[in-house]
């Protein structure tokens, strides 16, 4: 009874939390800082043309899709980790997660506004679950992850600038925060789990004739897919014996 309250009371959280990201999405762009300090892979402008300031539009996508889906991940999230220090880190990431592939799939960016400060975010609440579990070698572990995914999804965008861009590189070191906390099985298979929903998905829609052959599909929402799958079922995609302390 206690995991049934628990996921209730995560959807009943999940379903505001989808509305508004479901506004903040239909808003994108959003205003821009007056006083800026560079331009990020949510640039107030492209090739020089200034983005439209924010107006309310509504939600992205008509409801309630974005709210029910909300709802669901986080029951799925709660039925995952349960009463744990780390759950509100992962509820955070799924509200993130769900924001980014939204804009991702309408605007084809994955904002700095969202990634970074979700990476600062969920690296405090893991150090606060750490903080109470005592388990450092996680948090050490999450931070290497980080790193590491950072640094080959940059290489893999220096290499092939077309396919990836510095978002995807950015939002590769918040998810590879998260995929080390479980354990470097889990930042395996979560990295490459990303190109195969891809691959998965380009097919899909070649066959329904969504896309042609030069289509072009963002790679924000695979990567998301494919955490998602290995937070979701770690032990069956990786093994207990995969995951190293």
């Amino acid at each position: 009874m206690p995991e049934v309250a628990l996921a209730a009371v995560a959807g009943a959280l999940g379903l505001p939390a989808g509305f508004l990201i479901n506004r903040a999405a239909g808003g994108f762009p959003w205003p821009v800082p007056k006083r800026s300090w560079g331009r990020g892979s949510d640039a107030a402008s492209r090739n020089g043309v200034p983005a439209p300031q924010c107006h309310d539009r509504g939600g992205a996508v008509r409801p309630p899709l974005v709210e029910v889906g909300t709802a669901a991940l986080f029951v799925l999230v709660a039925v995952r980790f349960g009463l744990s220090p780390e759950l509100p880190a992962f509820l955070c990431l799924a509200g993130a997660g769900v924001l980014l592939a939204v804009i991702d799939v309408r605007h084809r960016l994955l904002p700095d506004r969202v990634v970074l400060p979700s990476l600062g975010i969920g690296a405090l609440m893991l150090a606060g679950a750490a903080l109470v579990h005592g388990n450092w070698t996680a948090l050490a572990r999450a931070a290497a992850a980080a790193l590491l995914l950072f640094l080959v999804f940059l290489v893999l965008a220096l290499i092939a600038p077309g396919g990836l861009g510095m978002g995807d590189v950015k939002l590769a070191a918040l998810l590879g925060l998260y995929l080390g906390w479980l354990g470097w099985g889990a930042v395996v298979v979560g990295a490459a789990a990303g190109f195969v929903v891809q691959a998965l998905l380009a097919l899909l829609l070649l066959a329904a004739r969504r896309i042609g052959l030069r289509g072009e599909l963002p790679f924000g929402p695979a990567m998301l897919l494919g955490a998602v799958l290995v937070i979701g079922w770690t032990g069956a995609l990786v093994g207990s014996a995969a995951l190293l302390p």
